[in-house]
């Protein structure tokens, strides 16, 4: 079971928190070893990401990302604006200044923020395909600076291409192998420009990313239901790229809606400590959302998003923190009866470490459910063409189609997810929590929990060759195993990891693909109990694999 720290939950002491003027200056003076390969470029699931302390986001990695994506543009014939945008978090800054000093010197048509302010990641995925709405060339891109929820010291780098989602696994691979190959060179193949010069060239263009938008909710959230009913809403930025969307958005649309803090400080020091004791925006997290979880009495529902936006926390009156799961199946159940916009085949899209919940809401609303790996690449398509209507993960990010049935965001939008959980409530006279517990009396109890449990690097890699023969799984929570899968049955794409189910409930367990801890996601339709066995089970099987490969 996952051990949590006794200062889970609470504020962080003064002295715990991070040195931003250590943590800048290390940005521009830490060269990373081209033969360390904790300090090579690394795309993960979502860009690549690490801190300035540790060698893994400095000054070199973002000017030979930002290279890269620059060759990656002509060879694939990219040659529309490049819509840029940052978090809160302290090293976004200074590789935003980066990579506008690369763009600059490439003559990349460039787009920042006009105010010079934060801009989620859903707002860029936002941008591009409205841009490139109608147009067969001349097509738009983009780059995010975010490491999402992750600690303040943390950076992140990540690339969206023209269809507006997460970029798959050969562009990555493509723009990591260059941006590697440039550190290695020293650097040598990389244009740039001083920033004073990038920022005046007649390249950089200021955009207003909040009108733009804002102005267009409408097409996705029914806000006017969520006006004229009076619910009463509460939201919490935790201190994230939202943090200046929701006044314009709340004056906009007549919402009774509360923006409970609108503080943005990069040491986050305003957050209560997570599960393990450390500082991430996790607004899943019980222990990182103590803040709203106490204001739950005030409002008819609330909402939290990490720092780049792409992931949503719903507090309900009812029953106070929604577990992810709980809140993708509400919304899928609610969404598919009420978009009579959507097609008729539109698809339901789960990761393959969601809910099984879902795979029940599906069958009764007689729906193609699609379960595919971890990432929400693999929605992008499916949403693109509208042959997806709802695409979600367990970790509290999903996106879904415009009340017309046509694509509006490719990338995960926790903007839209809480005013969705506003909608719920105003539509139905029920919050999520309670729409929820219908589900259960209807289908059955599911009892899910994911813990992290720390891995080194080489305890990682384990999962990449572990087998269902090696793994060697008979019974789980003393049932009989009916599969073992190493691929998603949606699209029979490897995940990295291992899911073994039974009749009654099921594991799987991946590596992160962002810190060192390996993830044990778990469900019983049984009881609880049960499902500390599965989960006892499951930690048991991957420590015999990592004895079997020498790293026990």
């Amino acid at each position: 079971m996952q051990m949590v720290s006794p200062l889970a939950g609470k504020p962080v002491d003064p002295s715990d928190l991070v040195n931003l003027p250590r943590l800048v200056t290390a940005y521009f003076t830490i060269r990373p070893d081209p033969a360390n390969p904790a300090q090579r470029v690394a795309f993960g699931t979502s860009g690549h990401r690490g801190s300035a302390f540790a060698g893994s986001f400095n000054e070199d990695h973002i000017l030979a990302i930002t290279q890269a994506i620059c060759l990656h543009r002509k060879r694939a014939g990219i040659d529309g604006p490049l819509f840029i945008g940052i978090d809160s978090h302290a090293l976004s800054e200074p590789a935003l200044a980066s990579a506008l000093e690369v763009l600059a010197a490439n003559g990349v048509e460039t787009m920042i923020d006009r105010d010079g302010g934060y801009t989620p990641t859903p707002v860029i995925s936002h941008a591009i395909l409205t841009y490139n709405r109608g147009r067969t060339s001349g097509l738009a891109d983009g780059i995010v600076v975010t490491p999402s929820h992750n600690p303040p010291e943390d950076g992140g780098f990540k690339y969206n291409p023209p269809n507006g989602g997460p970029a798959d696994t050969e562009v990555t691979g493509w723009i990591e192998r260059t941006a590697n190959e440039l550190i290695g060179k020293g650097l040598d193949g990389v244009k740039r420009v001083p920033l004073a010069r990038a920022l005046k060239a007649a390249t950089t263009h200021r955009h207003n990313y909040v009108d733009g938008y804002v102005g267009d909710l409408g097409s996705v959230v029914d806000l006017e239901a969520i006006r004229s009913s009076g619910v009463k809403i509460g939201i919490d930025p935790l201190g994230g790229a939202a943090v200046h969307y929701w006044t314009p958005l709340i004056d906009r649309y007549g919402i009774a809606a509360t923006v409970v803090s609108d503080i943005v400080d990069p040491t986050f020091r305003f957050m209560t400590a997570d599960w393990d004791g450390k500082i991430r925006m996790d607004c899943s997290s019980p222990y990182a959302m103590t803040r709203l979880l106490g204001l739950r009495d005030t409002f008819d529902v609330a909402f939290a998003n990490d720092t780049d936006a792409d992931r949503h926390g719903i507090v309900t009156r009812t029953a106070g923190l929604m577990n992810p799961n709980h809140f993708l199946a509400a919304s899928i159940a609610y969404l598919f009866q009420h978009r009579k916009g959507w097609r008729a085949d539109s698809a339901i899209g789960k990761t393959l470490v969601s809910s099984s919940m879902i795979d029940r809401v599906a069958a009764k609303l007689g729906r193609r459910l699609l379960e595919v790996p971890v990432g929400f690449k693999w929605f992008v398509e499916g949403l693109s063409d509208g042959s997806v209507g709802f695409g979600g993960e367990e970790s509290a990010g999903a996106s879904f189609l415009r009340q017309d049935g046509t694509v509006w965001t490719t990338d995960k939008d926790g903007i839209i997810l809480g005013l969705l959980a506003a909608e719920i409530t105003a539509v139905t006279g029920r919050d999520p929590s309670e729409l929820y517990a219908g589900l259960t009396q209807e289908l059955g109890t599911a009892w899910y929990a994911r813990t992290d449990a720390p891995a080194s690097s080489a305890q990682k890699q384990v999962f990449k060759a572990l087998t269902p023969e090696g793994l060697g799984a008979s019974r789980l929570g003393g049932d009989p195993v009916t599969q073992t899968l190493t691929k998603a049955p949606g699209n029979g794409q490897p995940f990295g990891g291992i899911k073994v189910a039974t009749e009654n409930g099921w594991f799987a367990a991946r590596p992160s693909g962002t810190e060192e801890v390996y993830k044990i996601y778990a469900e019983s339709f049984r009881s609880e109990d049960h499902l500390r066995q599965v989960q006892d089970d499951a930690k048991a099987l991957i420590g015999r694999a990592f004895a079997t490969a020498g790293q026990g």
